[in-house]
């Protein structure tokens, strides 16, 4: 019975979060305490709640102080570099600004920190998808797709899960893991590439001159903040940019010109400290260094980095409060969302139902499938990590299904790497606090990422499990 309501109130969730009958935030609260109820066990709610918000408090604490702090690193300009480099390789070819997407977000993954990835990905490119009205599910997509295949590394979580749990060393997991990882790392890649032609092919060919006309426009109507360095003059200069160049300057000119007025943040903004960027800089990386090294937990990290910079950088409590109302949304809508996710897994867990839901899954794997229970285990991993938790598959799944294998000789080795293959879907569960960073960020309701990333994701999932078999590591 805990088997069927388990899978009922996920489904139920998905739905209505898909169909947009509810919000994620109300209906990560409401139907899990509504099936409480129909368990029988509405008295120990508050319990399981408590529990649940618990063991979420120290990630809503990273989330919001992590916010705090690399929107303070945006104000300040410590990504306009990187929003120039993407731009001179992007332009305004929205093949080019997906591939960039899927590279940058991938780069940024070695951190193995999921919501900072999301962070600096959307930052440097949100204004280029909205500017070119391109798919903002497409980014998201792409993002929580390469940042799943870079989760696998042995800092990032599930490695280190997969050893713990089945007592192996991590990096005799993920070595041998390599080969079938950077295949699904180059299919990401792939994927990008074709939805980034479908967004050409929707979009038509664009040039930053053809954009830079539609911003003159929306700027004289809107007047918006985001202007472009040097766009004063007379209108022949733009004219020269739109039409490919005037009879005085050189195609390779007129381009320069345009990739310097083509600016998604103004150069201008009062908030931009440029004495201070090697600081702001330095202060990143050391605390980067210091999550990866893992020398403070990563709250705590975040939270004396946000002090840390809001002081140095504005160092008089006006401006600080201003940077802190100017976040507060973010902070808000992802902390929120954080602490319903709470109540969800509190439910989930403190009923029994993900343990009645583990083991029907164990129970209904065929006998004659014993020896290939690493490819059972591999196409598992794709539904188990996304309905529930790492946590949850990798301690309370992964052992048992690795004690079935181990019965017809198959080694915890060939079960950890296995287990690893569902992690490019795991990265869009509703289960996971760092892809409401993604969606709130994006301004993507949860229910449009979900219903564009899900087959995307699988297949990149099912492309690293035929790799690692191909290869003879699963």
């Amino acid at each position: 019975m805990l088997t069927i309501l388990g899978f009922a109130m996920i489904a139920t969730f998905l739905v209505l979060i898909m169909m947009k009958k509810m919000s994620p935030i109300a209906a990560l609260v409401l139907i899990p305490a509504l099936f409480c109820v129909f368990v029988g066990k509405g008295a120990k709610l508050g319990d399981y709640v408590i529990d649940g918000v618990t063991s979420l408090a120290p990630t809503a604490a990273m989330l919001m102080f992590a916010i705090v702090y690399f929107g303070v690193m945006i104000d300040v300009g410590l990504f306009d570099p990187v929003v120039r480099g993407i731009l001179k390789f992007c332009k305004a070819d929205p093949m080019r600004i997906v591939v960039g997407t899927a590279v940058l977000a991938a780069i940024v993954s070695l951190d193995g920190d999921g919501s900072t990835t999301f962070m600096i990905t959307v930052s440097a490119m949100y204004p280029l998808y909205k500017r070119l009205k391109m798919s903002l599910v497409v980014m998201t997509g792409v993002a929580a797709m390469a940042n799943g295949v870079m989760n696998t590394l042995p800092w990032g979580g599930p490695t280190a899960r997969a050893a713990t749990a089945l007592k192996v060393d991590a990096s005799d997991i993920f070595v041998p893991m390599i080969p079938a990882l950077a295949v699904g790392l180059l299919g990401v890649f792939v994927l990008s590439y074709v939805l980034g032609m479908r967004e050409r092919k929707r979009l038509g060919v664009l040039t930053l001159g053809d954009v830079l006309v539609e911003e003159e426009v929306e700027e004289k109507e809107t007047e918006s903040v985001l202007v472009g360095a040097g766009s004063g003059g007379s209108g022949t200069g733009k004219a020269a940019a739109v039409t490919g160049g005037s009879g005085s300057g050189t195609d390779a000119d007129d381009e320069a010109d345009e990739q310097k007025r083509f600016q998604v943040l103004d150069p201008n903004r009062p908030t931009l400290r440029p004495k201070l960027y090697w600081f702001n800089a330095l202060l990143t990386v050391a605390l980067l260094t210091c999550m990866i090294m893992e020398w403070l937990p990563i709250p705590v990290l975040f939270l004396l980095g946000a002090a840390l910079a809001l002081t140095v950088n504005f160092p008089h409590i006006p401006d600080q409060k201003a940077r802190l109302a100017a976040h507060a949304d973010n902070v808000l809508n992802v902390s929120g969302m954080v602490f319903a996710a709470a109540v969800f897994t509190g439910v989930l867990q403190g009923t029994g139902m993900v343990d009645h839901m583990a083991r029907w899954m164990v129970d209904v794997i065929p006998s004659g499938m014993g020896p290939h229970m690493a490819l059972v285990t591999g196409v598992l991993s794709l539904p188990l990590t996304y309905f529930m938790s790492n946590d949850g598959f990798y301690f309370g799944v992964l052992p048992v299904l690795a004690e079935a294998g181990a019965a017809h000789g198959v080694t915890p080795l060939e079960m950890a790497r296995a287990s690893l293959v569902g992690q490019p879907l795991h990265m869009s569960s509703p289960l996971v606090p760092a892809v409401y960073v993604l969606v709130g960020m994006a301004k993507v309701e949860f229910g449009d990422h979900t219903k564009f990333v899900v087959k995307w994701a699988a297949l990149t999932c099912l492309v690293i499990l035929g790799a690692g078999i191909l290869f003879g590591i699963i």
